[in-house]
C-alpha cells in the first residue's frame, strides 16, 4: 500500500529534514528550521494532521507501538510521573527536616551548631554526586531497576539513622540515605522526557520544582516535580513538633523510614520502564547499506519531485502486567557507563547548563540551608522567644510562597512561548519560555535583603517568614523553566545534561550553605544576606538577558564545536 507523497526540492542532495532519520518513527515529526540548532523546532502541522497542543504539532512523535511511553494514557503518566515525585519530596524532606535539630543536637553531641549543620550540609552534597553513579546506572539497563535498588538503599540510610546513637553514626547513614535519594534529582525530569510532549514538559517539571492548573489539564507534568521540592522541606515542621512532643530525632526518621517501605511497595508494582527504542527511520523508506534512507528521485524535474513511500504495517502487542513488571525490561548497549561519567563533566562549559547549576545551587543554598540553619535560632532567642515547636512554621511559609507562583502563573510560560510560536510562522524556540523570568527577576534577591534587616535589626517577625515566602515565589520561575529552557536545549543528551547539573548545583548550594553561621557570627546579617547573597543571586536572575538575546546564536555556535562533535557522537 502506498503511503504519503512528499515534495521535496530537486536542489537537495539529501534526505528533507523531514525524513531524516531520528529517534521517531514517524514521516509527522516537526522538523527543526536548522538541524544544527537544537532547541529550534517548526511545530507545524503537517498536512492531514490534528491540532492539538496550543494548535502546534505534538512533539516528539510517538511510534505506533502501545508500549512507546509517548502513548500510554494519561493517568498512567500521571502515575509515574507521582512516585518519582513523591520519592523526591521524600528524599529531600529526610535531607532538609532535620536542620531544626541544629542546636538540639549540638547539645546531645556535645558539638558547636556550625558541626551539627554538617549533617545536612555534607549529605546534600552526595545528593549531588550520587547521579554520577545512578544516572549512567538508569541510561544503560533502565529507569525501573534503577529506582528500585536506590529505593531499597535509602530505606537502609533512614533504618541506621534511626537507630543511631551518635554523630559519626548519624552523619554515616545521613550521607548513605542522601546519595541512594540522588537519583530523584535526575530520574523525574528524565521521565518527564520520556513520558511527556515538548509542550507538556514546563508543567510537569514545576510538580518536582504546585498544582496543575485546572485551565489547562494537558500541561499537568513539570509542575508535579516542583512541588515534591518544595514540600519536601514541610518535614521540618513535623520534625520540629516531633522534638517538642519528648521525641528524639530518632522517631523522624522511623516515620521517613515507613513511608519509604510503602513507596519502595507501590514502585515494584506501578513504576514501568519508561526507556523506550524508536524506530530510527519512518516505516516503509528503504535503507541504503549504511543505513541511510534511499529515494528514487525523478531527474526529469528539477523544481521539485514526488516519492512514494511504500507504507509497511506493523502488527504491535502491549506487554502484560507481568511483563511490566520485570526488573530489567531492555538494555542499552551503546550506553558506555563510564565514558557517560567523564562526557557529563564537559557540559559544564555549556552556558545554559551552568546557568541551571548556579541556579539550583544558590536557591538550595539559600533556601534549604542558609534560611533553616539560621530562622530556628533567631526566632527562639529574644525578643521573639518561639517556642521549638513553631521553628518548622518557615516551611509552610515556603510552601505558601510556591503556591502563590505556581497556582496562577505555573502554566503562563508554556501559553506565552506557545503564542510567540504561532507569531513566529509556528517556529519554536527554546528562549520563548525565558521572557516570563524578567518580571520576577527582582523578587528574589528583595526578599534577602528584607530577611537580612529583619533579623539583624530584630523586626517584627513577619518579615523573616513575609522574606522566606518571597523567596520561594521568585525561585519558582527561575527552578523550573531555566530547567525547561536547558533540557529543550540540548535534549538530545538530557541523562550527561543532568548528571552535571545535578554535580554544580549541590556543589554550589555546599559552599552556601557550609559556613553560613560562622560568616553570620563574624559579619552579620546584613553584610551576608542583604549583601554578599542578594548580590550574588542578582547577577545570576539578571544572565536570562544574555540568553533572550544571544542564546540561539550561543546554541548555534555550541554545534560547531569540537566538544559539540563529541557530544553527538553519545546520541544514538
Amino acid at each position: 500500500m502506498k503511503g504519503q507523497a512528499i515534495e521535496t526540492s530537486n536542489t537537495d542532495s539529501m534526505l528533507p529534514p523531514s525524513l531524516m532519520a531520528t529517534n521517531q518513527a514517524s514521516s509527522m515529526e516537526p522538523i527543526r528550521t536548522d538541524p544544527d540548532i537544537p532547541g529550534t523546532v517548526d511545530m507545524s502541522l503537517s498536512e492531514g494532521q490534528e491540532p492539538t497542543a496550543y494548535g502546534l504539532a505534538l512533539y516528539p512523535v510517538p511510534s505506533d507501538d502501545p508500549n512507546d511511553p509517548l502513548q500510554w494514557p494519561k493517568w498512567k503518566k500521571t502515575t509515574l510521573l507521582l512516585l518519582v515525585s513523591v520519592y523526591s519530596f521524600l528524599a529531600n524532606g529526610s535531607l532538609f527536616g532535620p536542620t531544626v535539630y541544629v542546636n538540639y543536637l549540638a547539645d546531645k553531641f556535645h558539638k558547636t551548631p556550625n558541626q551539627t549543620s554538617q549533617l545536612t550540609t555534607y549529605p546534600n552534597l552526595l545528593f549531588g554526586f550520587g547521579s554520577l553513579i545512578f544516572v549512567p546506572m538508569y541510561r544503560k539497563i533502565g529507569r525501573r531497576p534503577v529506582m528500585l535498588i536506590s529505593l531499597v538503599l535509602y530505606c537502609a540510610g533512614l533504618l541506621g539513622s534511626a537507630l543511631s546513637n551518635s554523630y559519626d553514626t548519624l552523619l554515616g547513614f545521613r550521607m548513605l540515605h542522601a546519595f541512594a535519594s540522588s537519583v530523584c534529582e535526575a530520574l523525574p525530569a528524565q521521565v518527564v522526557a520520556d513520558v511527556f510532549f515538548l509542550h507538556e514538559r514546563g508543567k510537569a517539571l514545576g510538580w518536582y520544582t504546585c498544582k496543575p492548573h485546572r485551565h489547562y489539564p494537558e500541561q499537568t507534568p513539570l509542575i508535579k516535580i516542583s512541588v515534591a521540592l518544595t514540600t519536601g522541606t514541610l518535614s521540618a515542621v513535623a520534625a520540629s513538633y516531633m522534638l517538642a512532643g519528648g521525641h528524639s530525632y530518632n522517631l523522624f526518621f522511623w516515620v521517613e523510614f515507613a513511608i519509604g517501605c510503602v513507596l519502595l511497595l507501590a514502585v515494584f508494582f506501578l513504576f514501568e520502564e519508561t526507556m523506550f527504542f524508536r524506530d530510527s527511520h519512518i516505516p516503509g523508506v528503504p535503507l541504503n547499506a549504511d543505513g541511510s534512507a534511499r529515494l528514487q528521485k525523478d531527474e526529469e524535474h528539477q523544481t521539485t519531485e514526488e516519492i512514494e513511500i511504500q507504507a509497511t504495517p506493523r502488527n504491535y502487542v502491549r506487554d502484560s502486567y507481568l511483563q511490566q513488571l520485570k526488573l530489567i525490561r531492555r538494555t542499552d548497549p551503546n550506553s558506555p557507563i563510564v565514558m557517560m561519567m567523564v562526557r557529563s563533566f564537559t557540559y559544564f562549559v555549556v552556558p545554559p547548563v551552568f546557568w541551571v547549576c548556579s541556579t539550583y545551587g544558590i536557591i538550595i543554598g539559600l533556601a534549604a540551608l542558609a534560611f533553616t540553619a539560621t530562622f530556628p535560632g533567631i526566632v527562639t532567642s529574644p525578643p521573639y522567644s518561639w517556642p521549638i515547636e513553631n521553628t518548622g512554621l518557615i516551611a509552610v511559609s515556603a510552601f505558601l510562597g510556591y503556591l502563590a507562583a505556581a497556582g496562577p502563573f505555573s502554566s503562563l510560560p508554556d501559553r506565552f512561548s506557545a503564542r510567540l510560536t504561532k507569531k513566529n510562522n509556528n517556529i519554536y524556540e527554546a528562549e520563548y519560555r525565558l521572557w516570563c523570568l524578567v518580571v520576577v527577576i527582582f523578587v528574589s534577591p528583595a526578599s534577602l535583603i528584607l530577611y537580612g534587616y529583619s533579623a539583624e535589626k530584630q523586626l517584627h517577625w513577619f518579615g523573616l517568614v513575609f522574606a522566606v515566602g518571597l523567596f520561594q515565589f521568585g525561585a519558582f520561575f527561575f527552578l523550573t523553566y531555566t530547567l525547561a529552557y536547558a533540557m529543550d536545549s540540548y535534549e538530545a543528551n538530557v541523562p550527561e545534561m543532568l548528571i552535571a547539573m545535578n554535580i554544580g548545583k549541590q556543589a554550589i548550594s555546599f559552599g552556601f550553605g557550609y559556613e553560613v553561621i560562622n560568616w553570620i557570627i563574624k559579619d552579620g546579617y546584613v553584610t551576608v544576606f542583604a549583601g554578599i547573597f542578594c548580590s550574588v543571586l542578582l547577577v545570576n536572575n539578571l544572565t536570562v538577558f544574555v540568553f533572550l538575546v544571544f542564546g540561539k546564536r550561543l546554541r548555534g555556535w555550541y554545534t560547531h564545536t569540537r566538544l559539540a562533535k563529541i557530544h553527538k557522537g553519545s546520541i544514538h
